[in-house]
C-alpha cells in the first residue's frame, strides 16, 4: 500500500514558480538569462492564472492562495486581477531565485516531485 506523503507549502511554491516560468518556453539554466529574461518579463502576454497554479499544485483554493500570497510577499511573483481572473507573473527576482535554487529544490523534494507527477507529464522535471 502506498502512503500519502505530506507536501508543505514550500514544495508547492517551487512548483508554482516553475509553472509561472514555463510560459516563457526558454531554458532556465541558459547563459546570461539575466539579460534574456527582461524582454519576457516586460511582455504582458506571459502569465499564468490562479487556476493554472491550482491545477499544477493539485491542491485546494486555500493552499493555492497561501502559495501565491507567500510568493508575492517575497517579490518572486506579481498578481494582477483582470476581470474575473488573476494573472500571475514571475518576476526577475523570482527567475534568478529559481535558477539559483532549482537543483537544490529538485534534490530535497525528489521523492515528493516523483509522486506529484507520477500520473501526468511535466516538461521541466528530469528526475
Amino acid at each position: 500500500m502506498r502512503t500519502r506523503v505530506y507536501k508543505d507549502s514550500k514544495i508547492y511554491m517551487y512548483i508554482a514558480m516553475r509553472r509561472a516560468f514555463s510560459v516563457f518556453q526558454i531554458e532556465l539554466h541558459q547563459p546570461n538569462i539575466e539579460t534574456v529574461i527582461d524582454r519576457f518579463i516586460s511582455d504582458p502576454k506571459y502569465y499564468v492564472t490562479k487556476e493554472d497554479i491550482k491545477h499544477e499544485i493539485m491542491s485546494n483554493h486555500f493552499m493555492t492562495n497561501k502559495v501565491i500570497d507567500a510568493l508575492s510577499a517575497e517579490g518572486l511573483i506579481t498578481i494582477e486581477k483582470v476581470g474575473r481572473e488573476y494573472h500571475i507573473r514571475i518576476t526577475k527576482k523570482g527567475v534568478l531565485h529559481l535558477r539559483e535554487f532549482d537543483k537544490f529544490y529538485k534534490e530535497i523534494y525528489k521523492e515528493q516531485l516523483k509522486m506529484h507527477y507520477a500520473y501526468r507529464k511535466c516538461g521541466w522535471l528530469d528526475l
